[in-house]
């Protein structure tokens, strides 16, 4: 698995993730097994199979995370030249052929939330700023070339 950057609200994340399905996920369904085990007949016992489904479910995800927090690197905000647009920064951009300004926190690629802003530092446009500084322009390349110049740079603050 190939190392992925997190920011530190992006990796505490993870790990509360893998907390909770560790400690409360697996307990939970080991008592819904428990009860429909219960139930009799388990070769026509549907609550069964579904916890058992479930069980796979909480498994999976879990060797998942495991393997993520396992391949990640953490930026270090202390290390980070915050002129500079890297995983963390909060990025105001003006888009030319769209006449728009818009704001862009550029995350790690299992952080990204578009709805909110927050975008991929391996997307197209994440690519395009990153090594930016107010004032560039970039270009990002894609079905339709778009010219974005950078109006700020900031790092994003601990929530």
């Amino acid at each position: 698995m190939e190392i992925k950057t997190y920011t530190p609200q992006g990796f505490k994340a993870l790990q509360d993730e893998l907390d909770y399905l560790v400690n409360v996920r697996v307990e939970e369904n080991k008592k819904d097994i428990s009860t429909a085990r219960a139930f009799g007949d388990l070769s026509e016992n549907s609550e069964y199979d579904e916890a058992k489904a479930e069980q796979g479910k909480i498994h999976a995800r879990i060797a998942e995370l495991r393997e993520m927090i396992a391949h990640a690197k953490v930026i270090d905000e202390s290390q980070i030249d915050e002129s500079v647009v890297s995983v963390g920064s909060i990025v105001v951009v003006y888009n030319v052929e769209r006449a728009k300004e818009f704001t862009y926190h550029i995350v790690g690629s299992y952080e990204t939330d578009p709805v909110n802003g927050k975008i991929s530092d391996s997307s197209p446009i994440g690519v395009a700023l990153l090594g930016a500084r107010a004032g560039d322009e970039v270009v990002v390349s894609g079905v339709r070339e778009q010219h974005i110049q950078v109006k700020s740079v900031s790092r994003a603050k601990e929530a």
